[in-house]
């Protein structure tokens, strides 16, 4: 293999999984602040400026914090078990592009780690492996407690899966890929014009019904308010991880946050064009001429994804802090009686407006 080609894809790996390690600490941050904010909490928004002291202080903390090991854990999977988490919620970004391909001294370079044929498909079954990271420390916390919680939680995420999957369906079935960069790509170009306004080609405007069930899943999956029950945080005991604490507990809150801008990438990916440029930003690269105007369309489409995937993130943040925890049965009802049924009635419609040319 070429050498070029290694260098290229080890600084493409450093560079977007290093973007992703650092909003980690950046979203406990923006969390803390929302949530003082919202609800007038003293310490994220007082404890030093802007709140800044108060991650600091909790990683302090995570970091001196006591991590005993039960001895009646099965050892090997008890310490593998947050790591599988946080590696799957890392690895989805793998096949998400954050801007188009260039052409630099005739060798083209793409925007992402790898531009793989199966790349929908590759995401949806990478995002299930952290199922098996939760499953595994239930069970090997040799508690039953923890393990009911495992249970409880692998329903949940495995019903929200099916309905996750079946979202994106409808999309695939629109843009006719599932690669994530030729997806992007047919979001390109005006869907309708409304006097002034140009709405573009996303998947958003083509799939309103999939993107709102594939919101909806988002939160389940992520194990985020009002779906966050695998946790349990209204029960005396916390569910799966109950065994867990310190820096191997700080681990699953790590991979909550991972899959968070993992999930929000992808929303963006499927339903808001990607790095496609917002309406009116395409006249500021006609300014730059030559190379100084390839150079700036490659910064607008990164900084167009990452206000895109920005707005999901929050988005995360001002829902955990503003709705309350759904029951476990109102949840696996929704799930199954609504967003199933609903998702199938989604594909059918797709398919009768593909066939009659609608889409």
């Amino acid at each position: 293999m070429d050498i070029t080609i290694l260098v290229i894809s080890a600084i493409k790996v450093v560079v977007i999984f290093g973007a992703v390690f650092v909003c980690v600490p950046l979203m406990t941050w923006i969390e803390r602040r929302g949530a003082g904010l919202m609800q007038l909490r003293l310490g994220p928004s007082r404890l030093g400026p802007l709140g800044l002291f108060q991650p600091i202080a909790d990683g302090i903390k995570f970091l001196f914090k006591e991590d005993r090991e039960p001895a009646h854990v099965e050892k090997f999977f008890y310490f593998i078990a947050p790591l599988v988490c946080f590696i799957a919620a890392a690895l989805t970004f793998a096949v998400i592009p954050v801007a188009a391909p260039v052409n630099i001294a005739g060798r083209t370079i793409s925007f992402q780690i790898a531009d793989l044929n199966v790349g929908i498909l590759y995401i949806l079954a990478i995002s299930s492996v952290g199922l098996y990271g939760i499953v595994m420390a239930g069970w090997s916390s040799n508690n039953k407690y923890a393990m009911i919680g495992a249970l409880r939680s692998s329903a949940q995420m495995i019903s929200y899966e099916i309905a996750l999957g079946l979202s994106v369906i409808g999309v695939v079935m629109v843009f006719s890929s599932v690669v994530s960069s030729e997806i992007i790509a047919a979001q390109a170009g005006t869907l309708f014009s409304a006097g002034p306004f140009n709405f573009p080609r996303w998947g958003v405007f083509l799939q309103p019904i999939g993107f709102l069930i594939f919101v909806v899943a988002m939160f389940a999956e992520t194990n985020r308010l009002p779906f966050d029950l695998p946790e349990g945080e209204s029960e005396i005991v916390a569910g799966y991880h109950i065994e867990y604490g310190g820096l191997k507990w700080s681990m699953f809150f790590v991979a909550e946050y991972t899959s968070m801008i993992s999930f929000s990438a992808l929303a963006v990916t499927l339903f808001f064009g990607g790095w496609q440029l917002f309406p009116g930003m395409g006249r500021l690269v006609a300014l730059a001429p030559g190379m100084w105007g390839a150079a700036l369309l490659v910064v607008l489409q990164i900084l167009s994804f990452t206000i895109k995937t920005a707005f999901f993130m929050w988005f995360f943040v001002w829902v955990r802090w503003t709705l309350p925890r759904f029951r476990y049965d109102q949840l696996m009802a929704l799930g199954w009686k609504v967003l199933m049924p609903l998702a199938a009635l989604n594909i059918a419609g797709t398919l009768v407006l593909i066939r009659t040319g609608v889409l």
